[in-house]
């Protein structure tokens, strides 16, 4: 991550797996995205799985977004075009400001380096709710990497610095 920002200090993230069939152990989304995070000294602060319900997730994000010491959530799962997908449902309201670049190129990586066309029903999205950014991210582990280490990783510090100065 780049120091030009100097936040003077570890960055705090929540993780969201939204799945109606995923446990902690066969949780494979949110186990990656944890440890690409640590990897790149940033600290996981919040993990947990829950159903593809708009109210359940909704009331998880007013939470965690009312939370000092969270710097930043990411989720996963629920952000396909199946009936029971509604994450970006469930969030996209609560954004104050939506960070379209963060789609923009999530759909453009995925189609130029991994999934070709079917990028086109990725609905991942990034905005800012109560001064935090929230990143919603698909279920798939090559989703997950592209996202966190092209796109969340490299920005991490200054949207986090330009969302608290």
């Amino acid at each position: 991550m780049s120091t030009q920002f100097a936040l003077n200090r570890t960055l705090n993230i929540a993780i969201l797996t939204v799945s109606d069939t995923r446990t902690e152990k066969t949780d494979k989304g949110g186990l990656l995205i944890s440890q690409l995070l640590e990897q790149a000294s940033v600290h996981v602060v919040e993990k947990l799985i829950c159903k593809d319900e708009i109210n359940e997730i909704q009331a998880i994000l007013k939470i965690w977004t009312s939370n000092d010491n969270i710097d930043a959530i990411i989720t996963t799962g629920g952000t396909g075009i199946a009936k029971r997908d509604c994450t970006i449902e469930a969030i996209l309201p609560s954004f104050t400001k939506e960070i379209t670049g963060f789609g923009e190129l999530f759909r453009f990586l995925s189609f130029t380096e991994d999934v070709g066309t079917k990028a086109m029903l990725s609905r991942a999205v990034a905005g800012v709710v109560n001064d935090k950014a929230v990143f919603v991210l698909p279920g798939s582990v090559g989703a997950i990497k592209l996202a966190i280490n092209k796109l969340i990783v490299p920005e991490l510090e200054h949207i986090v610095f330009e969302l608290t100065k």
